[in-house]
């Protein structure tokens, strides 16, 4: 019998830092999982833990690397422990890490509030020299209340859709993108300026785009970034459709002109695809 793959590490590691400038402060807050890979079948086999990294340890690393400046962005840090692992390891073959950022608005010089459910992601790999880098946002909630349509679609005898040109589109949006190898940087404030310029473009392609389907959209969201975004050679993007249903205001002896609608969070399309250059 042999050990095909093995992996283990440590999750759900939460850390915050200020940075405290003299006329203002920077809120930081990450949540950390770090996965590693490589030559540990012994522990597996015959109970040999010479080779094991405890995952205690790997918590530790986070909390010790989180007073560097490279906490600043997700992808920096993330990049910073990913090469540590596989540098200051030798058993270690591989090494991930991925990093979610609970944002924080600064209202002051020194207080802050939350935005939601949305939370920037990065998503490092390190194997010997080779690295892979994708930064990315999770539940992103856009909708627009016009300018979206379905129609033409496939029917058959359990069809009961009707075809529409004209009705709200909501989505909470999960994205990644992946970074060209030599675009790959330790410059924090480089990763914040690409990351916000993704932003924009997927922000304002959804508001702009004609839409014919949750599919259509997505494609000309990921085709934007692709063309405008010379370091990003891979998206992807996965769109629940997040259903708002008009209201029969009929029996009430009302009419509904597509203003009153019933919010559902499920059950809901899920529409994904992945764009590469």
């Amino acid at each position: 019998m042999r050990i095909t793959e093995n992996r283990y590490g440590k999750s759900g590691v939460r850390v915050a830092r200020v940075v405290r400038h003299q006329d203002r402060h920077e809120m930081h807050e990450m949540t950390v999982a770090i996965q590693i890979e490589g030559d540990f079948d012994s522990s597996y086999s015959e109970g040999d833990n010479s080779k094991v990294l405890p995952t205690d340890t790997m918590k530790n690393t986070v909390y010790a690397f989180a007073a560097g400046p490279e906490a600043a962005q997700p992808e920096s840090f993330a990049l910073l422990l990913a090469r540590h692992f596989v540098s200051t390891q030798p058993q270690v073959h591989r090494a991930s890490v991925e990093v979610q950022c609970q944002p924080w608005q600064r209202n002051g010089r020194f207080s802050f509030s939350g935005s939601g459910p949305l939370r920037r992601t990065a998503s490092v790999t390190a194997e010997g020299a080779s690295e892979t880098v994708e930064a990315g946002i999770a539940d992103y909630l856009l909708l627009k209340t016009t300018g979206s349509a379905f129609a033409g679609f496939v029917k058959d005898s359990y069809t009961t859709l009707a075809e529409t040109q004209d009705r709200l589109f909501a989505t909470s949006l999960d994205a990644r993108w992946r970074y060209r190898g030599e675009d790959i940087s330790m410059d924090t404030n480089w990763w914040d300026t690409s990351w916000h310029a993704v932003m924009k473009l997927l922000t304002e392609t959804f508001a702009e785009h004609e839409s014919k389907s949750v599919q259509h959209t997505l494609y000309a969201m990921g085709e934007a970034v692709l063309a405008e975004c010379d370091h990003v050679s891979r998206i992807h993007l996965t769109m629940p459709n997040k259903h708002y249903l008009p209201v029969d205001l009929r029996p009430f002896g009302l009419s509904n002109a597509n203003e009153v609608f019933v919010p559902t969070d499920e059950p809901h399309g899920l529409i994904e695809a992945v764009l590469e250059q």
